[in-house]
């Protein structure tokens, strides 16, 4: 998995390259990947609505959906599970005892 790095930081990466700092070499004295400030420059003109996509915003709710989804996902296949073989219980051999 890649590095993450925290907002400050990309802020200031993001500032530094806006004063009119080349990424190349801004990416070369923080040794970072220069792709990796073309995409935090790129979310952040979506952020910001210069560019059509994905705000990190909405991402991130996408991704908690996604786990919360799993995990009733999985709770179901419990629950059906557990129907099932309770489904399987088989009265005992001639039922109750019968009243006087």
């Amino acid at each position: 998995m890649p590095k993450s790095y925290p907002p400050v930081f990309r802020r200031k990466v993001l500032d530094l390259v806006a004063a009119g700092r080349q990424v190349a070499q801004v990416a070369a004295d923080l040794d970072i990947s220069d792709q990796m400030i073309y995409s935090w420059r790129r979310q952040h003109l979506v952020d910001t609505g210069r560019l059509p996509g994905l705000t990190s915003s909405e991402h991130a709710e996408l991704v908690a959906a996604r786990k919360r989804i799993a995990e009733l996902e999985t709770e179901l296949a419990i629950h059906r599970r557990s129907a099932e073989l309770l489904a399987r219980v088989v009265a005992p051999i001639g039922g109750s005892r019968p009243s006087r």
